[in-house]
């Protein structure tokens, strides 16, 4: 939230308006209202985001118990681990199957559970070469999260509140971008107008303004990163953007799963599993639907093999290893002849489809492994850092008694004609675009109009102007004439 002030003009003259740095003086009153006032969301999506970044490593130490084989050797076919935890859970045919991905992992058979919540799967964990039971969790999505990964998400998308807790979310992903777009250009106006750095040894508010600044302008880009991947899980946002990629023609591919090929389910369309029921399954068609799969297109570690939601549907095998390099090809296959019905691959994908895939992985801190997470940590800290230090400039700027003074309304009033269309426009498209970012600037414009109105009010017009619009006088700084050329230079 940084915020300079233009220097007072003469009291002695009046000043005809000026139509130069409206564009500086907006993007100033922007940074301040929406940093204030959306801060709080930022801050815990901030902290929340950190403590998720760290959750995949998190996850193999806490439940190391049952992600970890007893041994490395060779496992047992999928149809005796299969059967295992068939007899495990009393019966019942599994919604998904993923084989242990390396030696020294175990296999997750995952069963539908009507007392979990929603894409949320009961998994039983054996141990390929034993056939161990040797766990019971439930797990959630296509990511698999375990409990506490699953929990510390729920925070961080909607403080565990549900469809109206994820407005949070998106509130603070939509503004986020905004936020960090302004105060660049407040610091690009600031740097070519002065031509030089903040001096290392100011004090208290110019310190503040310089870490602000700094920090800022180093986070910059991965604000907007977050900001960007963060709005493709929103509700209302989220499903803008997918409409969009799909009118352009860039949505993730979609594998037809009908044996007719008359219907297609998208990729997410088990999402974790699911409740949808399945067809009963023979365990040994597990192995043999694998194998057809290893002689196409898949040829990863990490897959998950799902039944036949339905009669006259296709068995689907998935690869599901979001790691670099991206493999998440998938087939559709005919068990009763081991024909393949379709097939999709993502060397095939899209530009903006492989871009969406990668960016949601980056921000899920699974594209690059552990150094992956310790950059999403940094990154959270720092723009909770931000937020934090924004509040510390308010804070030293206050009168004695009561809030710091905003930056001065009106900007707009200085603009050229074509300015305030280009305002106005991207205030549309952005309200459009995201919707509760425009809900609240619309929020904050009838705000601001009414405490202007009451400002007219309760001022004498014959005192208002008195002062410059433009300058600040600090009530603690009156009858010392140093301390008010202090207060006017900052």
């Amino acid at each position: 939230m940084t915020v300079t002030e233009p220097a007072a003009p003469s009291a002695a003259a009046s000043p005809a308006p000026v139509r130069t740095g409206w564009l500086t003086a907006l993007l100033r009153r922007l940074h301040f209202f929406a940093g204030l006032l959306v801060g709080p969301f930022i801050v815990v999506a901030a902290l929340s985001g950190a403590l998720y970044a760290l959750t995949p490593s998190l996850e193999r130490g806490l439940y190391a118990h049952e992600l970890t084989a007893s041994s490395t050797r060779d496992g047992m076919p999928l149809a005796d681990q299969i059967d295992a935890a068939e007899a495990y859970v009393g019966g019942g045919t599994p919604v998904a199957v993923r084989p242990a991905p390396a030696p020294g992992d175990t296999t997750r058979v995952m069963f539908a559970d009507d007392a979990l919540p929603e894409s949320t799967t009961r998994a039983v964990f054996v141990d390929p070469a034993t056939a161990e039971i040797r766990g019971d969790l439930p797990v959630y999505g296509t990511s698999g999260a375990l409990p506490l990964r699953h929990w510390i998400s729920d925070l961080h998308r909607s403080l565990h509140l549900g469809d109206v807790g994820r407005w949070y979310s998106e509130l603070a992903a939509s503004w986020l971008g905004i936020v960090a777009l302004a105060g660049l250009g407040l610091w690009v106006g600031r740097f070519l107008a002065t031509r030089r750095r903040s001096s290392r040894r100011a004090r208290g508010y110019r310190r503040l303004l310089r870490w602000h600044s700094g920090l800022g302008v180093g986070l910059v880009l991965g604000a907007l990163f977050l900001s960007a991947t963060g709005i493709t899980w929103s509700t209302f946002a989220g499903a803008h953007v997918a409409d969009l990629r799909a009118a352009v023609g860039a949505g993730t591919p979609t594998l037809v799963t009908t044996l007719d090929g008359t219907a297609g389910a998208g990729e997410h369309a088990h999402h974790g599993g699911g409740h949808e029921p399945v067809t009963a399954a023979d365990a040994a068609t597990f192995d043999t639907v694998l194998a057809a799969a290893r002689t196409v297109n898949v040829n990863s570690g990490d897959v998950e093999i799902r039944p036949p939601a339905a009669e006259g549907t296709a068995w689907v095998v998935q690869e599901i290893h979001r790691s670099f390099p991206t493999e998440v090809d998938a087939v559709a296959i005919d068990a009763s002849t081991m024909r393949v019905t379709d097939r999709v691959d993502f060397a095939d994908y899209p530009l903006l489809a492989k871009l969406s895939r990668w960016g949601v992985d980056l921000h899920m801190g699974t594209m690059f492994g552990l150094a992956n997470q310790l950059v999403l940590f940094a990154l959270a800290i720092g723009i909770a850092a931000l937020v934090v230090l924004g509040y510390t400039m308010w804070w030293k700027r206050r009168p004695t008694r009561g809030l710091a003074t905003a930056p001065a309304r009106g900007v707009l009033r200085h603009a050229p004609w074509w300015g305030i269309g280009a305002v106005l426009a991207a205030a549309v498209a952005i309200g459009l675009v995201l919707p509760l970012v425009g809900f609240t600037l619309a929020a904050f414009v009838a705000i601001d109009v009414l405490l202007g109105w009451r400002a007219g009010r309760v001022s004498p017009s014959g005192r208002r102007g008195a002062a410059s619009p433009g300058r600040r006088v600090d009530s603690r700084c009156r009858g010392a004439a140093s301390r008010c050329r202090g207060a006017a230079s900052r």
